[in-house]
């Protein structure tokens, strides 16, 4: 099979048998490095991506996928917003709410939190709050009973249960006489919810819609309509068709505006850790540099007796960049296998360091999330392999620049 000379003499070089050990042990060190920086790249950003997406779940749990809002007042006619997104195929479920900002008294200081009015028939379709249920149920929200559900988080720290009545304060005021003073209403705990997410067991109650609207005085009017989509990354899209043909101004927003700073955050630190990650294939490449410089001087005489035959200064480099993209190529290939074997056996390695060392690494009393989560996405995969490459193209570059400029008459002066 015919193969270029600088191709033949760089394979031959790169199986040899070198005279002075040393270069190989460089060689695979600079192969180790890459690999290593490589499959730690790979499980780290599998993690990171695992730990997002569980975030994004537990949140979307609570958080719809879009909303339809009124643009400056409440939403008036939402049954028939409801029956225009049940319409659309791409919605798998709507439910109208009422938002208020409030204060929730019981037994401890008083907590700010959001008191959301729900219809629990249709709020089933948008959450799935009627899973996360640690005690009581979501029917229990009934029209007239001035029943409350409390997050997990906001019940511990106001010292309440079933059963114990709270003062829910409004941000709407009343005028009396005195002056103006919040609307109070006393509301009874039906039941505790615990989603798994900070934000939301901590700083959500929920209640009848009705009884809001008559606390608010709302009438039949809503804040908005929550919508639950088939495809969550078709909401904003979704949302927007739906409010033009209803044919009246309303705002829209979706689960990633509603939380762009929490994900903006998250992807910022996905990519600050890639780069610093990044440092480990960069000094498995600097080793590559140096076995390479090392390998060109060791090979002075034999460098010029192939420019003497004939060879020219760029067949003289090429025999050194594929050496050097070799060892970056087993490199790369190495650390995508180890990486991608390591990420997927992270569980079973994570419970046998808990076994031998007799320690919980995430406690479920400290953390929501206990398991090892982890997304190995394959675009990420490929940007590590390529970024690798990249870095064993450009080590080898000044070797081979260098072993290019040999002058035969200097090589073999003393040989």
């Amino acid at each position: 099979m015919f193969k270029p000379i600088p191709v033949a003499i760089g394979l031959r070089y790169l199986r040899a048998k070198r005279r002075n050990g040393f270069i190989s042990f460089i060689s695979l060190a600079s192969i180790i490095g890459i690999a290593l920086g490589v499959a730690v790249l790979i499980t780290t950003l599998s993690v990171m991506s695992g730990f997002q997406r569980e975030i994004r779940d537990r949140l979307l749990q609570m958080t719809a996928h879009a909303t339809i809002s009124g643009a400056d007042e409440p939403l008036h006619d939402w049954p028939h917003v409801v029956k225009v997104a049940m319409a659309d195929p791409r919605v798998a479920g709507a439910a109208p709410f009422v938002d208020v900002q409030g204060m929730i008294s019981g037994n401890r200081d008083p907590q700010g939190a959001m008191i959301r009015g729900i219809l629990p028939a249709q709020e089933k379709k948008v959450s799935v709050i009627a899973d996360k249920m640690k005690q009581g149920n979501l029917d229990s929200l009934r029209p007239g009973s001035f029943n409350i559900l409390l997050g997990q988080e906001l019940a511990l720290w106001l010292g309440v249960g079933v059963g114990d009545d709270v003062a829910v304060m409004t941000s709407d005021t009343l005028s009396t006489p005195i002056g103006a003073i919040p609307k109070t209403k006393r509301f009874h705990v039906s039941g505790i919810f615990a989603v798994g997410h900070n934000e939301v067991d901590r700083n959500l109650a929920l209640a009848d819609m009705t009884d809001l609207q008559r606390v608010l005085r709302l009438g039949d009017d809503v804040t908005g309509v929550r919508l639950k989509m088939h495809d969550m990354d078709l909401a904003q899209e979704t949302a927007i068709d739906l409010a033009r043909s209803l044919r009246h101004v309303y705002r829209v927003s979706d689960w990633r505006s509603e939380n762009a700073n929490l994900y903006q955050s998250l992807k910022m630190e996905k990519t600050v850790m890639g780069i610093l990650l990044s440092l480990i294939i960069l000094m498995g490449a600097f080793t590559l540099v140096n076995s390479q410089v090392m390998l060109v001087i060791d090979k002075q005489a034999d460098i010029a007796i192939l420019r003497t035959l004939g060879l020219s200064p760029n067949g003289v480099m090429g025999i050194f960049m594929v050496q050097g993209l070799l060892i970056g190529v087993i490199g790369t290939l190495s650390g995508v296998i180890g990486g991608i074997l390591l990420t997927i056996n992270l569980e079973r390695i994570l419970e046998l360091i808990e076994a031998v060392f007799h320690v919980t690494l995430l406690p479920s009393d400290v953390y929501y999330i206990t398991g090892l989560p982890y997304d190995l996405e394959s675009s990420d995969v490929v940007t590590i392999a390529c970024v690798a490459l990249a870095m064993a193209f450009l080590a080898t570059l000044y070797p081979a620049w260098r072993a290019a400029r040999t002058q035969p008459a200097e090589a073999l002066r003393y040989e």
